[in-house]
C-alpha cells in the first residue's frame, strides 16, 4: 500500500469533515430559529445531489446527500408564495430576520467554541518580542528582545498575530507607529518596513510565544481570536475591492481542501493532537470567514435577504416578491459565474 497516497486520501477526508461541520452548524442555526419561530422545515440536509440516506421525523426529512459540500435547511414558503400558519412568509419581519441571521451567527458561535478549546490547550500568542534582527528596521527603531507590543497604528494589541497582520497588510511599506513596554516603562517608536526579496514588507522582528492562562482569560482571548479572524476577513475583502489583492488570490472549495490537506500532511508527523489542533484552527478561520461572507449584502446570500427584510421593516410592507426574486436570481447567477472562475483558478494553481 502506498502510504503517501493513503495519507493524501485521509487528508482530503479530513478536509471534507471540516467543511461538513462548518456548513452543518450554519444550517443548524437556520433550523433552530425556524423551529423556534414556528416555521415548518421540510428538509434538513448535509451535502448536495442525490440522497444517500434519509429519515422523516414530524414534518422534516433529515437527509445525507452524495456530494459532501454544502447543505440546506428548506423551509415552508421560503422561496414560494405559500402563506400557511407554518410558512416562512406568515411570520413577522423580525422573526424572519432572526431565522436568516441565525446561520452566520451560529458560524461565529462555532468559531468561538473551537477557540475556547484551542486556547485552553495551547494558550494564546503573547505580543512579546523574542528576537529582533540587528540592523533591521525594528532594531533601528529601538525595539529590543523582550519588549512587549502594546499597540500598532493606534490599535491595541492583545495577541502577536494582531500585530503580524498589520505588518502583512501594510502593502505600501508605510511607517508604523508602535507603542511598547520594557521593564515596566512604556515608549513609542516609528518603524518603517523594508521591502524583502519575496516582495513583502518586513521589519525583521519575531514574537508570539504561547502562554496558557486561567478560565476567564481563556474566554477573553477566545473572543479576541474570533474577532481577529472576523476583522482579517473584512479587511481582506476590502483589499480585494480596492484592488490591493488580486482575484487570483481567492480560493474556493478546491483550494481550501488542498490547503487543509497540506496542513494535515505537515501536522500528522507530529501526532494526532497536532493534527487536531491545526484542524480546529482552520475551523475557526473558515467558520468566521463563512459568517462574514454570508452577511455581505449580496443577493442570494443571507446578507442580501437581510437587506430586503430591513427595507420591509422601514417601509412597513415587503418588497414585491417577484422583484425580490429577480434580484436574488441575478445575484445567484453572478455568484455561480464567480464560483466557476474561482474553481478554474483553484485547479490552475494545483496544476502549476
Amino acid at each position: 500500500m502506498n502510504l503517501s497516497k493513503a495519507g493524501g486520501s485521509l487528508g482530503i477526508i479530513v478536509a471534507l469533515i471540516v467543511f461538513s461541520i462548518i456548513i452543518l452548524f450554519h444550517e443548524f442555526g437556520h433550523f433552530l430559529l425556524a423551529k423556534k419561530n414556528g416555521v415548518g422545515v421540510t428538509e434538513f440536509a448535509l451535502g448536495m445531489g442525490p440522497i444517500l440516506f434519509s429519515f422523516k421525523r414530524g414534518e422534516t426529512v433529515y437527509a445525507l446527500k452524495a456530494l459532501p459540500l454544502g447543505g440546506s435547511c428548506s423551509m415552508v414558503g421560503e422561496d414560494t408564495d405559500e402563506t400557511g400558519d407554518n410558512s416562512f412568509n406568515s411570520k413577522g419581519v423580525w422573526q424572519r430576520f432572526s431565522v436568516i441571521a441565525a446561520g452566520p451567527v451560529f458560524n461565529f458561535i462555532l468559531a468561538f467554541v473551537f477557540a475556547v478549546i484551542l486556547v485552553s490547550i495551547v494558550g494564546f500568542d503573547t505580543p512579546v518580542v523574542y528576537k529582533v534582527e540587528e540592523g533591521g528596521p525594528a532594531w533601528e527603531a529601538g525595539i529590543r528582545d523582550g519588549d512587549v507590543i502594546q499597540s500598532v497604528n493606534g490599535k491595541k494589541v492583545h495577541m502577536y498575530k494582531e500585530f503580524r497582520i498589520e505588518v502583512l497588510m501594510n502593502s505600501g511599506g508605510a511607517p508604523m507607529e508602535m507603542v511598547l513596554s520594557r521593564n515596566g516603562s512604556t515608549y513609542g517608536t516609528t518603524v518603517t518596513p523594508e521591502l524583502g526579496s519575496d516582495g513583502t514588507y518586513k521589519i525583521q522582528i519575531y514574537g508570539g510565544q504561547y502562554e496558557r492562562t486561567g478560565v476567564l482569560d481563556t474566554l477573553k482571548y477566545s473572543v479576541f481570536e474570533v474577532r481577529y479572524w472576523i476583522t482579517t476577513t473584512v479587511r481582506s475583502l476590502g483589499m480585494l475591492i480596492t484592488g490591493q489583492v488580486s482575484a487570483n488570490d481567492l480560493s474556493g472549495p478546491v483550494g481550501i481542501v488542498d490547503m487543509i490537506d497540506d496542513t494535515y500532511q505537515e501536522a500528522r508527523s507530529y501526532g494526532w493532537l497536532d493534527v487536531l489542533l491545526n484542524m480546529m484552527n482552520i475551523c475557526i478561520l473558515l467558520s468566521a470567514n463563512l459568517g462574514v461572507v454570508n452577511l455581505l449584502p449580496i443577493p442570494a446570500l443571507d446578507g442580501g435577504r437581510l437587506v430586503f427584510l430591513i427595507v420591509e421593516a422601514v417601509r412597513g410592507k415587503p418588497v414585491p416578491p417577484e422583484k425580490e426574486g429577480w434580484v436574488h436570481t441575478i445575484g445567484f447567477a453572478l455568484l455561480m459565474v464567480l464560483m466557476v472562475f474561482i474553481l478554474y483558478n483553484d485547479i490552475h494553481k494545483l496544476l502549476l
